[in-house]
């Protein structure tokens, strides 16, 4: 009997241990992947830049910038690599329709910046939408104003792959990024583009369409 309990007080401890190693594990693994942003007091967990997902979570809004392709979903940015989407630092001057649920807000000369995963944003010049800019002159000084009650809300459908863009009638690359901004910004506008990225993406589609791109 007393060979009966020490056998079950070895098994517990044994089962017990594999638990809090695997417990480590995860803990560590997660230190790996993702990192806590609490500048700002915004304490919040994002995957590292350099993170490689094989899928991009659904709701990812797909972005042009400068012929590249991006996608923004809860405040991360992606890149399409190697088969899958690298976590990426966002290029200043794109423009995202909507904040991410998480951000802190700063008054810096009168001035609203959104600050979110180390990246700050304001209004978009003529507006909708926000851009991304470089961290103003005394921001650090700036205290964080309380979140809205009913913050944006990034948009829960499922995404597409890059589009590949053609110009119909010979536009310049530089004159391609123009309209796609444009584009973007006025996708924005649609009836519940700002809750379906879905709805958002044929929005764009449509309007480069009527540029004189084709999109595939």
């Amino acid at each position: 009997m007393k060979n009966s309990y020490l056998l079950y007080a070895l098994a517990a401890a044994s089962l017990m241990t594999l638990a809090q190693g695997q417990a480590m594990a995860a803990e560590h693994q997660r230190e790996e992947n993702f990192r806590l942003d609490s500048r700002h007091h915004l304490d919040h967990y994002y995957p590292a830049p350099g993170y490689f997902a094989h899928g991009l979570p659904a709701g990812a809004i797909s972005i042009g910038f400068h012929s590249d392709g991006y996608f923004f979903h809860g405040g991360v940015w992606y890149r399409p690599w190697g088969g899958g989407f690298r976590v990426v630092v966002p290029p200043f001057g794109i423009i995202v329709p909507i904040l991410p649920p998480a951000y802190a807000t700063l008054m810096v000369g009168g001035v609203a910046y959104y600050y979110a995963n180390g990246v700050y944003y304001t209004v978009a010049p003529g507006g909708p939408g926000y851009v991304v800019v470089d961290a103003p002159p005394g921001v650090d000084a700036a205290s964080p104003a309380p979140m809205p009650v009913q913050p944006p809300v990034a948009p829960p459908v499922v995404t597409r792959p890059e589009p590949v863009i053609y110009p119909r009638n010979g536009q310049s690359p530089a004159q391609q990024e123009a309209d796609r901004q444009e584009c973007n910004r006025w996708a924005t506008t649609q009836p519940s583009a700002m809750a379906d990225a879905s709805i958002f993406n044929r929005a764009v589609d449509a309007c480069m369409d009527a540029r004189g791109y084709t999109i595939r």
